[in-house]
C-alpha cells in the first residue's frame, strides 16, 4: 500500500511540474501586460505588479484598428468551424451508416492525410486561392480549410456508438437521412459536435503562418497577425504591449475550452472506444 501512495504522489508531483510549466508563459503574459516597460525590465519575474496600469490595453486599441482585426479573425474561426463541422457531420455519417465498395479503404486514406505536414499543402493551397483571385482576403484564409479529417475521425467514432438497429428501424418506417440525422444523430451526438467545433475554432483563431501567406493589409489582419506585425514593428522592445495583445489574443479560445472541456476531455476519451 505504501509502495502505491509513494507512486500516486510521484506522478501527482511530475503532473503538477507539468502544468506549472505551461502555466508560466501565461502568468508571465497576463502580469507583464499590466507592467510599465521600467517595471517589467526591473520586476520581470513579479507576478503581482507594483504599480499596475492599463495603459498597455489602451496603447493596443489606440494604434490598431482592433476591433476589425478581431472581427476578422471570429469571421474566420466561425466560417471555418461551421464548415468544417457540416462536412465531418455528413462524411462521418456516410463512413458508418452507408455500405458502398472501397469504404474503408477510402477512410484510411483519408484519415492518413492528417499526417501530411502543412508544408506539403501550403503551395498547392497558395495558388489556389491566387488563381480564384482571393489573396489578402479573409475568405482565402478560410476556403481551403472547410474540411478537416480529425473532425470525420472524431466525429464517425461518437456515431459508432449509436445502435444500428435504431438507424436501421427508422429506415424501415421510411423516414429518409436528412430526416434520421437530424433528429436521431444530432442529439446523441451534440457533445461529440460540439467539442468538434469548439476544436475548430480555437485552431483556426490561433492559427498564423497560413494567414501570413494570405493577408497583406492591416485592416484584414487577424489577431496573431496583429501581435507579430506589433512586436516587428516596435523592434521587440516594448513588450509589455505585445503581452497586452497576447492576453487579449488568447481570452476567447481559453475561455471557450474552461467553459466546454468537460465535453473535450470526453469526447478524446470515447474516440478511443471504437476503431
Amino acid at each position: 500500500m505504501k509502495t502505491n501512495n509513494h507512486s500516486e504522489i510521484g506522478w501527482h508531483m511530475i503532473l503538477g511540474a507539468i502544468v506549472f510549466l505551461m502555466l508560466v508563459p501565461i502568468v508571465f503574459a497576463l502580469s507583464n501586460s499590466f507592467k510599465t516597460l521600467q517595471d517589467a525590465f526591473n520586476t520581470i519575474f513579479e507576478i503581482i505588479p507594483s504599480h499596475p496600469t492599463l495603459e498597455n490595453y489602451r496603447h493596443v486599441f489606440e494604434k490598431l484598428p482592433f476591433v476589425q482585426i478581431t472581427l476578422n479573425t471570429f469571421l474566420i474561426a466561425a466560417s471555418v468551424t461551421t464548415f468544417k463541422t457540416i462536412t465531418s457531420l455528413f462524411a462521418a455519417y456516410s463512413f458508418v451508416y452507408f455500405d458502398y465498395k472501397g469504404k474503408q479503404f477510402f477512410y484510411f486514406i483519408m484519415l492518413s492525410t492528417m499526417f501530411i505536414p502543412f508544408t506539403v499543402t501550403m503551395i498547392p493551397n497558395y495558388l489556389m486561392i491566387s488563381k480564384l483571385g482571393l489573396r489578402d482576403c479573409i475568405w482565402g484564409v478560410a476556403l481551403p480549410q472547410f474540411a478537416d479529417v480529425l473532425g470525420i475521425f472524431l466525429l464517425r467514432q461518437a456515431m459508432r456508438g449509436i445502435p444500428k438497429a435504431l438507424i436501421e428501424a427508422a429506415r424501415m418506417e421510411g423516414i429518409g437521412s436528412l430526416k434520421i440525422m437530424r433528429d436521431i444523430i444530432l442529439p446523441l451526438v451534440r457533445p461529440s459536435i460540439l467539442t468538434t467545433g469548439i476544436i475548430f475554432f480555437i485552431n483556426s483563431w490561433n492559427e498564423y503562418v497560413w494567414p501570413v501567406l494570405i493577408l497583406k493589409s492591416k485592416e484584414n489582419y487577424t489577431l496573431s497577425l496583429a501581435l507579430q506585425m506589433y512586436i516587428s514593428a516596435e523592434g521587440g522592445t516594448e513588450f509589455t504591449i505585445a503581452m497586452a495583445v497576447s492576453v487579449i489574443t488568447m481570452i476567447i479560445p481559453l475561455a471557450l475550452y474552461l467553459i466546454f472541456q468537460r465535453y473535450i476531455i470526453n469526447t478524446f476519451a470515447a474516440s478511443g472506444v471504437k476503431g
